[in-house]
């Protein structure tokens, strides 16, 4: 036995049974069961040698962060967040004051001058260090709530895109139209985003869930500097920001914006290409939780549902639905690029959507399924893309990337509700909003009735068309989020700890 202490025969009795006990790391705090006098006496001296403060402090960050968070901003912050609890302000109003922060850095760059980038890349950073002092107030002061947790993550997402449209509005002062790559960076960091989701949920209660390549990532990890390179390459959100600022003050909107693609870029290479990996090599059984949220991230519409049911069963094997998914992404892609605005894209969306039924037609139990959400996200995003910058119309790409922030944000609270464990959202909401499929058939349409025209006829009314929608999209999607949000009992789940 460990020892002969009630605690310890009850620890070492569970562990007999099979049952995993828990035994947390205390570091400097002190847990003892003294027998005797003298241990008595040692075991009060080592507690009242326990400086509190500094406990709490350290408890306040993050024991598994990014570099530049570990060495550049959690150093002070944390001094900030403890500032903050004195003066009894809470994390919710440290959230606020980062997001106003970093909208008034997108409105910095969005002046177009060189003063203005400078003060831009000042206050995002600036907005960081909030951002990081609002997570760390809560641990410090011990105030937790759902609706700061969703607030916290939910900014996180308009305070990095609102800086994208500012950089492009910069831009365009000087003569730069760049909305077409700001948009690109937004639809890459998303579909960065649901890759990790994806994976994390459709693995994270899988049994037999081992794999030769979780052993080698636990060896490199051992090595100690390697964590950290590890860490670094996949552009977590503070190096991203750091990236950003930085070449924001000193170049210009359009090398933020190529550094921004080519980084996260080899990013999404490297994480996406390491999980496909282990998911082949592991041999491990998907629940039907998981299957679920995989079903739920895939944000099928009522079209896609309706194919799928009267296809009565005849759907593809496992093995067979990540492909089949990619294939109709390429074809639609391919089409919206390079075929006539006309009827050859019409039948792309519309293969599109056959593919899209025939993938989610059986549970995403399989190795590779995880991919079926991400690639719908890259369909449906780089669609409105290539089709806005094919109109020509001068406002088609500020409207188009109106309408993937609109979407994207459905997309996220989605994520945010099956993290928090209250499930996805509503199925009438799902089908208020179309579905992917249905956006992107109806995107298309659009396309092919009003973008033909050119600019100052028929693109001028795609641009509009493109900004209803978003309109429409953005009014449905956040009232209900906002709505739920407020009045959950559940707790949200900030996604940036990120592994993206």
């Amino acid at each position: 036995m460990p020892g002969d202490s009630l605690p310890d025969l009850l620890a070492a009795r569970l562990d007999a049974d099979g049952t995993a006990v828990h035994r947390p790391v205390l570091g400097s705090l002190v847990a003892a069961v003294p027998t005797d006098p003298q241990a008595r006496k040692e075991t009060r001296d080592a507690v009242a040698a326990v400086d509190d403060e500094a406990v709490r402090l350290k408890a306040a960050v993050k024991s598994r962060d990014g570099f530049f968070t570990t060495f550049f901003i959690s150093p002070y912050s944390r001094h900030l967040a403890r500032w903050c609890a004195r003066r009894g302000l809470t994390p919710n109003q440290v959230t606020t004051a980062s997001l106003l922060t970093a909208l008034a850095a997108a409105g910095c760059a969005a002046t177009g001058t060189r003063g203005g980038f400078v003060a831009a890349g000042v206050l995002l950073l600036l907005s960081f260090v909030l951002d990081c002092a609002d997570g760390q107030l809560a641990r410090y002061s011990l105030q937790y709530s759902t609706l700061g947790a969703w607030l916290d993550a939910t900014f996180d997402r308009v305070k990095e895109y609102a800086y994208y449209a500012g950089l492009a509005l910069g831009a365009a002062r000087g003569g730069d139209d760049v909305w077409a790559l700001a948009l690109g960076a937004m639809v890459l960091q998303t579909c960065r985003h649901i890759v990790d989701f994806s994976f994390n949920e459709a693995n994270h209660d899988a049994t037999a869930n081992t794999s030769p390549t979780a052993a080698l990532s636990d060896r490199l990890d051992s090595v100690g500097w390697t964590v950290w390179v590890r860490r670094m390459i996949i552009l977590p959100i503070g190096e991203r920001w750091a990236m950003i600022a930085v070449l924001t003050a000193l170049t210009t909107p359009r090398t933020v914006f190529y550094a921004l693609l080519v980084g996260c870029a080899f990013a999404a290479c490297y994480t996406t290409a390491g999980r496909v990996l282990r998911s082949l090599t592991r041999k491990a059984r998907r629940t039907d939780r998981a299957a679920q949220a995989l079903a739920d991230l895939a944000d099928t519409g009522p079209l896609a549902e309706l194919l799928s049911k009267a296809a009565r069963g005849s759907f593809p094997p496992a093995a067979a639905r990540p492909l089949i998914a990619a294939a109709g992404a390429a074809w639609l892609l391919i089409g919206a690029t390079l075929a006539p605005l006309g009827n050859a894209v019409l039948l792309g969306a519309a293969v599109y959507v056959l593919t899209s039924a025939s993938a989610v037609g059986r549970p995403l139990k399989g190795p590779l399924d995880w991919l079926v959400p991400p690639l719908f996200r890259a369909a449906e995003y780089l669609t409105v893309l290539v089709l806005a910058a094919r109109s020509g119309a001068p406002g088609a790409l500020p409207a188009a990337f109106g309408l993937v922030a609109a979407v994207a944000y459905h997309h996220y609270d989605t994520v945010y509700r099956i993290r928090g464990g209250t499930g996805a959202p509503p199925a009438w909401l799902v089908r208020a909003l179309g579905g992917h499929d249905g956006r992107t058939l109806l995107v298309v349409v659009l396309a092919v009735l009003f973008a033909t025209g050119g600019p100052g006829d028929g693109g001028d009314r795609f641009t509009l068309a493109l900004t209803a929608l978003a309109g429409a999209l953005a009014l449905v999607g956040l009232a209900e989020s906002v709505r739920f949000w407020v009045s959950a009992g559940a707790p949200a789940v900030h996604d940036e700890g990120e592994t993206a």
